[in-house]
């Protein structure tokens, strides 16, 4: 077992309970950290990595994706920031377009995007399905994404196809959509919006999914007030993603559960949407995720650092927080952060996500917004920028 030793480290982000280490180094070896100290005390290794004055924090966990889709939406992007409003319905021309490419093309552009994100330190990517709508080609997406992804959601309740009854659609996701999906996923989605499924739809096919052994995660809020929210933590939802439009009990049922918020602040600048409330919800001791949306309607990115500096510049949250809830949060936010192989921190024993900035400090993921910052990454142990 070959070890490599990562030294010259200005500052180390744990996110752990030894917090910000300065000057220090540690120790890679089958794919896990083995020591973690001062520089001036690291222990030999077969390799030496200096990274000369550089920041090392944990790989970014982006626990929201949409990654597997066809086509192209920036007329309808233009339009939006011309004046037009945003609704759910234009996941419907994604779905043509995704039906009409080939699976090849859908794999092209998915592991181009994956890399894209690799590039920006992200080490863990969860994926969606929801742009097929059918048996065959939500199966179809999903296998694609299982490919390109760390895992998948199956998120067949994205939208009732035009022309098709609510009651058939939600029959036919909990039916034969679902038993031909639940195998390549991890968990169950469902867009609970005006406009998508509404509480008793919603309702039915997170039970439905519970059932197949899915974990349960929910769109909720992110257009205005509605159920979404408190129905995710009723069922105890790992996720409420969006959450723009909060009332006093939706935050208060947060707070008193395990569900994570997972906040998309990309997704609410392309729509125009009030930015999501995250000083509340720490301040109400929620446990908070930061995560992309990356898909082509309404948050076109794979930039985690985009998510961070906006989280900083316009979100109230300090660099810390918002690192955390990049890193820890996404992994809490897919049960992914407890266990020998859990995510989002950088401890002794744990998996080798790593990411070094090239800048001295987390700071400056804010403080030099827009601007490229990822010097390496290593993945499962393996440098892979």
């Amino acid at each position: 077992m070959s070890a490599e030793l990562v030294t010259g480290i200005a500052e180390l982000t744990t996110i752990t309970e030894q917090g910000v280490l300065h000057d220090a180094a540690l120790v890679i070896a089958d794919g896990r950290i083995a020591w973690i100290g001062p520089a001036a005390h690291a222990p030999a290794a077969d390799s030496r990595t200096d990274l000369a004055g550089r920041a090392v924090l944990p790989g970014w966990v982006d626990a929201h994706t949409h990654l597997v889709f066809g086509g192209d939406r920036s007329a309808e992007f233009a339009a939006r920031m011309a004046g037009g409003a945003y609704a759910a319905g234009g996941i419907a021309s994604t779905v043509s377009a995704t039906r009409e490419a080939t699976t090849e093309d859908l794999l092209r552009r998915a592991q181009e995007l994956r890399a894209e994100a690799e590039a920006q330190g992200t080490t863990w990517v969860e994926a969606k399905t929801g742009y097929g709508l059918d048996v065959e080609h939500e199966r179809r997406t999903a296998e694609v994404a299982a490919v390109v992804a760390d895992e998948v959601t199956f998120l067949g309740a994205h939208l009732v196809p035009p022309g098709t009854s609510m009651r058939d659609y939600v029959d036919l996701v909990t039916g034969p959509m679902l038993a031909a999906v639940a195998p390549l996923c991890t968990a169950v989605d469902v867009f609970c919006e005006r406009g998508a499924f509404d509480e008793e739809a919603a309702r039915e096919v997170l039970a439905a999914g519970a059932r197949a052994g899915l974990r349960a995660k929910v769109h909720a809020n992110q257009l205005g007030p509605g159920p979404g929210v408190r129905l995710g933590v009723e069922l105890g939802a790992l996720s409420v993603d969006h959450c723009n439009h909060l009332d006093d009990a939706d935050v208060d049922a947060i707070a008193g559960s395990t569900t994570v918020a997972t906040l998309l602040p990309a997704a609410d600048l392309c729509t125009r949407q009030p930015l999501a409330p995250a000083r509340r919800l720490l301040d109400a001791g929620v446990t908070v995720a930061l995560a992309t949306n990356c898909n082509p309607g309404s948050s076109f990115t794979t930039s985690m650092p985009f998510a961070v500096a906006t989280a900083v510049l316009q979100m109230g949250m300090s660099v810390e927080e918002a690192v955390r809830a990049a890193t820890l949060g996404g992994a809490t936010a897919l049960g992914r952060h407890e266990g020998h192989d859990g995510l989002g921190t950088v401890a002794v024993g744990r998996r080798a996500d790593l990411h070094a900035l090239d800048a001295p400090s987390a700071a400056h993921l804010a403080y030099r917004p827009g601007v490229p910052l990822t010097h390496a990454v290593w993945r499962r142990g393996v440098r892979v920028r």
